[in-house]
């Protein structure tokens, strides 16, 4: 596997119920160059080395009974191309998991970028453009701000299944850690 295949994590999620329909894997990337102001996960920015990962390794290590998908964040994603494309590639055609994709990148900015491209190819829901905290979100859309998009590249969902009203997730792992996860409309709003 070459180098470029590798994905640099910042952190993953085995299983979720708040990013995304049903229960998901959640995969968060290293390293975005975007800095939007506000965003909810600037730990991500830095791009240097977290956890290089295989993706076949990754699934290995972190995939779960009974998840029917996998969501991916960042940092920035397609920061990463072919990681991206090998993890989403694996995840649809080897482990049969719906894709869905955060990115602050739109979807025109993609097209016709060949490792982009190859990703696209295996992305059900891409959720495309930069965060901007003057567009709060005003409904319950698993989106960071009003200004994001949601690209259905497949049949596979449709936007009401999107619709995550306040749910937002804690989890404490052995070591302690925190992580809360998910999209809680009040603090979308500034509350």
């Amino acid at each position: 596997m070459s180098r470029s295949s590798l994905i640099n994590l910042h952190a993953v999620i085995p299983s979720s119920r708040v990013n995304g329909p049903g229960r998901r894997m959640v995969v968060f990337f290293q390293g975005c160059g975007r800095n939007c102001p506000g965003c909810f996960n600037p730990e991500t920015h830095r791009f240097s080395e977290a956890r290089l990962c295989a993706p076949t390794e990754l699934f290995g290590k972190y995939l779960r009974e009974g998840v029917e998908g996998i969501t991916i964040s960042g940092g920035e994603p397609f920061a990463q191309p072919e990681g991206l494309a090998e993890l989403l590639r694996l995840a649809r055609s080897y482990h049969g998991l719906s894709t869905v994709v955060y990115t602050g990148c739109t979807h025109e900015e993609l097209l016709g970028q060949e490792p982009a491209m190859q990703a696209l190819e295996h992305i059900d829901v891409l959720i495309d453009g930069p965060y901007e905290r003057d567009k709060p979100e005003p409904t319950s859309l698993a989106r960071g701000s009003a200004n994001q998009r949601f690209i259905f590249l497949s049949g596979r969902y449709a936007p009401a299944d999107f619709y995550m009203p306040g749910k937002v997730e804690v989890t404490i792992s052995p070591d302690g850690t925190v992580t809360e996860t998910g999209f809680s409309r009040a603090a979308a709003i500034g509350f």
